[in-house]
């Protein structure tokens, strides 16, 4: 299948229809800020993996942010809703479900290798109805095996269902840098601490501190995929310095911001 962009015409073929194990195509955009796709679901899982710019994808009480050198697995029927951040540049597949018994069940984040980026390019230069056996068979077989072999990464949001929650999720997120208390949180949601506690962790499996530094951690990888420097996203986030910013990405990734962009925009 060929290269899409926002530039091109190009006549869509619904890979559900498509009688084939894995159908890929690359995509490529050169301002893909603004662009969006409705909450939506196949019947076959799909990847979604980013070279460059960022993705971020709602999903099953989720939230997840895909930037370069990462992928976002959806399984087969999920609904899932898509946005776009900078220039993208990435590869699309979707996946037979008889296909995918090794595959995970839940949609996940996973870290990309070179050859499984390699082989989902080789499978985007196949045609739509590509032989079934010989090397095909051989690139799908081990493509299906890379995949089912990624390491999950913790680039995950879970949200919360409650209506209340909500609210305060919606408020949080729109104004990142507001670094109130759970007391201050609680009386704008007109809850006690110990109410508004108890029901974050319940609906999320977090407490509000944590779950308010994922929310952090998956902001701060998305703006600076989206180009922003470590001090702009330091102040968009509310840090009084960049280096308490850095601290929190470091525990939370296991590296500095600066180190783990650099990382995924070599080779």
């Amino acid at each position: 299948m060929p290269i899409l962009s926002a530039l091109q015409d190009f006549e869509w073929i619904e890979p559900d229809d498509v009688p084939r194990p894995i159908v890929a195509f690359g995509a490529q955009m050169s301002d893909a800020d603004g662009f969006e796709l409705e909450p939506h679901r196949h019947r076959k899982g799909q990847m979604l993996l980013v070279q460059r710019g960022a993705l971020s994808c709602e999903a099953e009480g989720g939230l997840w942010i895909v930037p370069p050198r990462s992928a976002i697995w959806i399984p087969g029927g999920a609904l899932h809703a898509i946005r776009a951040t900078g220039a993208l540049e990435g590869y699309n597949a979707f996946v037979d479900p008889a296909m995918g018994g090794q595959l995970p069940q839940a949609c996940c984040a996973v870290s990309v290798t070179p050859l499984l980026r390699e082989l989902l390019a080789r499978a985007a230069h196949l045609p739509y109805l590509y032989e079934e056996d010989g090397a095909n068979a051989r690139l799908v077989a081990v493509l299906l095996d890379e995949l089912a072999a990624a390491q999950v990464e913790n680039l995950h949001l879970p949200m919360p269902s409650d209506p209340r929650l909500c609210k305060v999720v919606d408020e949080m997120m729109a104004s990142p840098a507001d670094r109130g208390s759970l007391k201050i949180w609680a009386q704008r949601a007109a809850m006690s601490e110990r109410s508004l506690e108890r029901l974050i962790n319940r609906q999320t499996g977090m407490s509000f501190g944590r779950w308010r530094q994922q929310l952090g951690v998956v902001l701060a990888v998305k703006w600076l995929a989206g180009g922003a420097s470590i001090q702009q996203v330091a102040g968009d986030l509310g840090y009084e310095s960049v280096p308490s910013f850095v601290t929190m990405f470091r525990k939370a990734l296991g590296t500095s911001p600066g180190r783990y962009m650099a990382e995924r925009h070599s080779g």
